[in-house]
């Protein structure tokens, strides 16, 4: 099993490390390579002629995105039509939006509310809109990057295989543990199992092409080990959440923690914030009587490991622990105006987990165990050297 890079001096000395809001450049990629990157984003964008399309943006995401995704709908004789909210932290769609959507076939959308709002689920479970979220293509420039250019169908193998690394039936209880002292526990139901299973995202499908799927591209966040509408929960429903949650680092945080900071829940709510020092005390001002939103975790190979901005990592084995407060923090809001989430959100990031379902074993030390399973091998060989597809982790 090789070592990770998964210690708070592993992060600090890392060449690209990234928590708060900060310009990337992105180096132009060779033409083979720029050639992959483009048919990934027209196979994961499966507009279909004929489609309306309907794009949700904000102020801030590049214009050759929107240029890009138009360009797409035009090709493919799909009509288009874009509308400009004030951010992405819409956790509702405004009235003059439904309108819109309405005649949607196919949505791409920046904002906060495309996965959390009813009325955007009703429109994929109901009329069949195919929905792609883009949070990390906010740039065009990311298709020259290698996890721009993974193979879709490789990728789509290893969440399947991720899958497999579930019981197959049955209750079982999801336990995170680490180094620093994290006993954190999720009851899962059979029920909860198998509605996780047909989700598409956990099927592996990660391009927009069946009706009501919702897919994220650039494809590398998550799918979540646990989210409260993907297991088929209620807002009301309680299943038992419990433990401590003992993170390395939190989005909205130049630096990870010196020291760690305690997370405890009980009865499915933040109960405590444990530790010392600025970090604790921010985390603490606002998360008392919060929620868990999702547990993420990463599966592209190619994503860099310490950039957790936006959202948390998408790298292999990384998680983060996405939690809804009561209230906006203040320190979120003075330094991340404008970040992409709702000032309510927090991510915590871990990177040295061990995840167990049941008594089946998922992640080892922060190390995804579905990269070794035969088949995402076997499937990698016909994109190149396995060791350096699946294990040449950038940092």
């Amino acid at each position: 099993m090789p070592r990770l890079a998964n210690r708070v001096e592993d992060i600090i000395a890392a060449p690209t490390r990234r928590g708060l809001p900060r310009k990337l450049t992105h180096p132009p990629a060779d033409i083979a390579s720029s050639i992959k990157g483009m048919d990934n984003f027209c196979r994961v964008l499966a507009i279909r002629p004929g489609d309306h399309v309907v794009m949700l943006i904000d102020p801030l995401l590049d214009p050759r995105v929107v240029q890009a995704v138009q360009g797409l709908a035009r090709g493919r004789g799909a009509t288009f039509i874009a509308y400009m909210g004030d951010s992405t932290r819409y956790v509702t769609i405004p009235d003059e939006a439904k309108a819109l959507l309405e005649r949607a076939t196919f949505v791409v959308s920046t904002w906060f509310a495309s996965v959390i709002d009813p009325f955007c689920m009703a429109l994929r479970k109901n009329k069949g809109q195919r929905w792609v979220k883009i949070t990390f293509f906010r740039d065009l420039d990311l298709l020259n990057t290698p996890q721009a250019q993974f193979p879709l169908d490789l990728l789509g193998e290893i969440i399947r295989a991720t899958s497999r690394l579930f019981p197959e039936q049955g209750d079982f209880t999801m336990r995170f543990t680490d180094p620093r002292g994290t006993d954190f526990r999720i009851p899962y139901t059979d029920a909860m199992l198998q509605k996780l299973k047909r989700h598409n995202r956990w099927r592996g499908h990660n391009v927009a092409d069946e009706d009501g799927c919702y897919v994220h591209y650039l494809p590398t966040h998550g799918p979540n080990l646990f989210e409260p509408g993907m297991v088929g929960l209620k807002p009301e429903d309680k299943v038992g959440i419990t433990g401590t949650i003992w993170a390395q680092w939190a989005v909205g945080f130049d630096h990870p923690f010196a020291t760690p900071v305690g997370v405890e829940f009980q009865d499915d709510v933040v109960h405590a914030v444990h530790g010392e020092g600025f970090e604790a005390e921010v985390l603490r001002d606002y998360l008392i009587g919060g929620t868990l939103e999702e547990v993420g975790c990463g599966h592209n190979p190619k994503a860099p490991r310490f950039d957790i901005y936006p959202a948390g990592p998408n790298s292999p084995g990384a998680l983060h622990f996405g939690i809804n407060a009561l209230q906006p923090s203040e320190y979120l809001r003075r330094v991340m105006p404008n970040w992409e989430e709702p000032h309510i959100h927090m991510d915590l990031v871990t990177y040295d987990s061990t995840v167990t379902a049941g008594n089946s074993p998922m992640i080892e030390d922060g190390y995804l165990l579905s990269l070794r399973d035969p088949k995402v091998v076997a499937l990698a060989e016909r994109y190149g050297d396995p060791v350096e597809l699946l294990e040449g982790f950038p940092v």
